[in-house]
């Protein structure tokens, strides 16, 4: 039966004879069979017995073959079917109860899936599914290890901004290192399209009157404030809905800052937030009532109300003194002296700052007893590691009630990144990274950003928004740990480090982030020559405390002997958001683009 149905699909492919590689491509794609070119190139060279850059039908059917005949598959299938050849709508039912944990189990579900994936007609109509269409469904995205539910926002948005995770990146509009590299708009549009929802703006003055953007002191390229916030007005809301906070590292004459205000007004409009909104005159107003706003974070001077008095009025040359610290870098070294000057802030600018007030943090004490519930601090890593190792309890009590920004240090001039996890850990709503650099710190910000939709925001647990909560991550006293196991399985043709062979050395390397009792790595042993269809079938078990600020890592490498491993793929995401069962896992390039169909296959359980 399967083997008339393949034959009719491809019989009037082979009419003309035999087919090359390109048509092989092609015809695979026609049968929705996803594969890696290198792959196929591969496995067609080792089917072309006479070796003339042509195959024949029965050759082609081999190839189908070895893509889509995968042992691991067929033994599920052979478990649940009771012929070994068909798996009636029952024992579909039967699989993804035991087996894919489906919950709310009806026949319905069983039929559409079998509507969905069957490719043979006279099965699908019988309500049954070929071993051809469970494979389909296996490969599918509703197979996949992050659950459907964690794509869409599903998180209660009517809590107020400082009890959110806010997806933030610092020098957004640096694409390469700190000093000498290119400032470029592409900066602030992929971080936007990633989910970004904090972007820093370092404005300086410009020729003509105009307002440029770039890392001040430094050899980086320059560009127009005002393009700047053009860009950032066209691709602002395209992949959330909810809040963008512009970050401005502000260093412009009165006379530049009322032109940025000025361009702020002009371009952003009615989204722009002026005022306060009538429900928040006292408290952080909530994602849900920000949606489609844009804030301003800067210094301010005076109180909101003195702001909303003065709505409509004119403010130019209107200015006040603030004092600020200036990081001076001199030459291109990284020497850093600080000195105090004293920065003019516009009031046309000043008022433009409503929710998002830039104060400069003194001390935990100094904020309990002064800071506003609208003043955001800005911190620089190295004090707020040393200030999460020591006061980590009073920096918890300051990230509930204060929007708290952690930034790079100065001397990380290569744009390279801090893990962001323990400063999540403490409850630091923005912790800013450089979206440029790829690598671990940008693989952990991309996976829990993965989870409410990709919205940018995340719902901080419970324990780090509730006064009456002791929390500590270096001290968990009464968790409910999650035992989590997880078998892995195989892999699915994985990349290549050399698209001439497919010959890797493949491990897969399994690690968990979170609080520090949590941190764990294990890994498989070292598959010889197979990148293709790796078979490792090993399972590791992880005892973690804090599940609720965990994220899972798969990474895998390919083993070399003299200069170490070479990275192949990775796939973060966070532990609550992985389903159960028999799960596909993809995986994405060091730089974060999908290197589908390269997969590994898994089963995962946990318990609480």
């Amino acid at each position: 039966m399967e083997m008339k149905w393949f034959l009719s699909k491809i019989q009037d492919d082979f009419r003309g004879g035999k087919i090359n590689l390109e048509k092989t491509q092609r015809l695979l794609e026609k049968l929705d069979i996803r594969c890696s070119y290198i792959h196929v190139k591969r496995i067609f060279k080792d089917n072309d017995r006479l070796k003339q850059g042509r195959i024949t039908i029965e050759e082609f059917r081999a190839i189908y073959r070895i893509l889509t005949h995968r042992e691991e598959i067929v033994e599920i299938f052979n478990a649940y079917s009771e012929n070994r050849k068909i798996l009636l709508e029952n024992n579909l039912v039967q699989f993804l109860t035991q087996e894919q944990y489906t919950t709310e189990m009806s026949k319905t579900i069983a039929f559409e899936i079998i509507q969905k994936y069957e490719p043979i007609e006279e099965v699908r109509k019988a309500r049954q599914m070929s071993l051809e269409g469970f494979t389909r469904y296996m490969d599918s995205r509703e197979c996949q290890l992050f659950k459907n539910e964690c794509r869409k926002v599903y998180q209660d948005m009517t809590h107020p901004l400082n009890d959110y995770f806010i997806s933030s990146s610092h020098n957004t509009y640096l694409v390469s290192d700190q000093l000498v590299g290119p400032s470029d708009l592409w900066g602030y549009v992929s971080a936007l399209v990633k989910g970004c929802r904090c972007l820093e703006i370092d404005c300086w003055d410009g020729a003509q009157n105009e307002p440029v953007v770039y890392h001040g002191y430094t050899l980086t390229s320059k560009l127009l404030f005002k393009t700047v916030i053009q860009a950032i007005h066209k691709y602002a809301f395209m992949t959330s809905d909810y809040p963008v906070v512009l970050s401005l590292e502000n260093h412009c004459s009165p006379a530049q800052q009322e032109i940025m205000a000025d361009n702020l007004q002009t371009t952003f409009g009615e989204s722009l937030l002026s005022d306060m909104l009538a429900d928040f005159p006292d408290t952080l107003p909530s994602p849900e009532a920000l949606k489609f706003k844009v804030l301003v974070k800067n210094k301010k001077i005076g109180t909101l109300k003195e702001t909303h008095e003065r709505k409509g009025s004119d403010k130019r040359g209107e200015n006040q003194d603030k004092e600020t610290g200036v990081k001076k870098l001199s030459g291109v070294t990284l020497f850093k002296k600080k000195k105090t000057r004293k920065l003019k802030i516009a009031l046309a600018l000043s008022d433009l700052v409503i929710y998002t007030k830039a104060e400069k943090f003194k001390s935990f004490q100094h904020s309990r007893l002064y800071q506003q519930f609208n003043e955001n601090n800005s911190i620089g890593e190295t004090q707020a590691r040393k200030l999460s190792k020591l006061r980590a309890h009073e920096f918890i009590f300051h990230t509930r009630k204060f929007i708290t920004r952690i930034y790079p240090k100065a001397t990380r001039a290569d744009s390279s990144n801090f893990n962001p996890q323990e400063f999540w850990n403490i409850g630091c709503q923005m912790v800013a990274l450089n979206f440029q650099t790829p690598g671990l710190p940008m693989d952990l910000q991309n996976g829990k950003f993965l989870d409410n939709g990709g919205s940018g925001y995340i719902l901080k647990p419970h324990f780090l928004r509730e006064s009456e909560s002791y929390f500590n991550p270096s001290d968990i006293k009464d968790s409910m740990p999650i035992t989590l196991t997880i078998r892995l399985i195989s892999g699915i043709q994985l990349p290549l480090t050399h698209s001439s062979s497919n010959k890797g050395d493949t491990l897969v390397i399994i690690e968990v982030f979170g609080v520090p009792n949590d941190q764990m790595k294990q890994q498989t042993r070292v598959i010889k020559k197979n990148a293709f269809s790796p078979r490792w079938n090993e399972t590791f078990t992880f005892i973690i405390h804090v599940p609720e600020l965990a994220l899972i890592r798969f990474v895998v490498e390919s083993q070399g002997l003299i200069a170490g491993n070479e990275f192949l793929g990775q796939y973060t995401l966070p532990l609550l958001c992985m389903n159960k069962g028999y799960r596909r896992v993809p995986l994405f390039s060091r730089m974060g683009e999908s290197l589908e169909p390269a997969s590994l296959f898994v089963y995962v359980w946990y318990v609480r």
